[in-house]
């Protein structure tokens, strides 16, 4: 269900009312772009039946699902438009389009080619961790998730959530795992890392299915690198990448944890079972592997 992690940390002072929460983002459905329009964004619902709610509570967890719709209209297609339109005004009035008309001649050209263009989309699984005061949502950088961040903010009265701070920072954790060749508590290395040096040459070094404790490596710290990313396990459960910004990728769960999943439950409801069951261990642990989190107010 999750392959990438980006965790906010809720403020306490918001009340959750999952009522009132499903009845807010069913204000903001998603609906497929109109042809002449660039772009739509909106929710649905998560177990992807009509009428569903938006809000999926189980065991005390939310999911919910967001999804954008972007037309793709490269921009070589819309200036050869340009382009032609141009010609065609030169030959006609013997001048050349000024910025102004050219500006024009690119709005018509959007909105006439707009109809025809192909559509991406695109929906991002978001959990609301009532329990413990999380909030994850899975994209792969914190940019895709703006649109997110905002409508919550936005539809749920009091929310606000903020990117996860730690006492350590990844890179500084990440650099003694691999200076010790362990990874502390339940994590253990992985066979990937990416290596980059902090001066202006910015020279970097990647090993992909490769052995991560060798002297090599602490050669490369030791000339000033510093890892930006880094494969770990997880108690036997998951293997995940980790980077500099406190972002997990490539989330993947092991053939015992899928093992555990009850085969009499609801596909949905088991998937999402595990998947928080599983994070709700996993987060604290990552937390505490990198000298707890950073205090806030709220």
């Amino acid at each position: 269900m999750f392959k990438n992690l980006l965790i906010y940390r809720i403020a306490s002072s918001w009340s959750p009312d999952l009522t009132a929460a499903t009845q807010a983002l069913e204000a903001h459905p998603f609906t497929p772009c109109t042809p002449t329009q660039e772009r739509a964004l909106g929710w649905v619902a998560p177990r992807g039946q009509p009428h569903a709610p938006m809000v999926e509570s189980i065991n005390g967890q939310w999911i919910l699902r967001h999804v954008t719709e972007t037309k793709i209209l490269p921009a070589s297609v819309v200036d050869a438009q340009v382009n032609e339109k141009s010609l065609q005004i030169e030959a006609q009035t013997g001048r050349k389009p000024g910025r102004k008309e050219l500006r024009d001649l690119k709005d018509e050209a959007r909105l006439s080619l707009l109809p025809m263009a192909f559509t991406k989309t695109q929906g991002h699984w978001v959990w609301i961790d009532i329990k413990q005061g999380f909030l994850v949502i899975d994209a792969s950088s914190p940019q895709k998730a703006d649109e997110i961040l905002t409508a919550l903010v936005e539809q749920l009265p009091g929310f606000i959530p903020k990117i996860l701070q730690t006492q350590e920072s990844p890179a500084t954790a990440m650099t003694a795992w691999l200076e010790d060749q362990s990874a502390p508590g339940a994590f253990s290395l992985g066979d990937e890392c990416e290596l980059k040096a902090v001066d202006d040459t910015k020279a970097s070094v990647r090993y992909a299915r490769h052995s991560l404790e060798i002297e090599e490596i602490r050669g490369h710290l030791q000339a000033g690198k510093r890892p930006t990313r880094l494969s770990l396990g997880w108690s036997d459960r998951c293997q995940l990448v980790l980077t500099e910004t406190l972002q997990v990728k490539k989330l993947a769960f092991s053939d015992a944890v899928h093992e555990d999943k009850d085969k009499n439950d609801d596909h949905f409801d088991a998937d999402v079972a595990l998947t928080t069951g599983e994070l709700s261990q996993l987060i604290p642990q990552l937390i505490e592997a990198l000298g707890g989190e950073e205090p806030s107010l709220g």
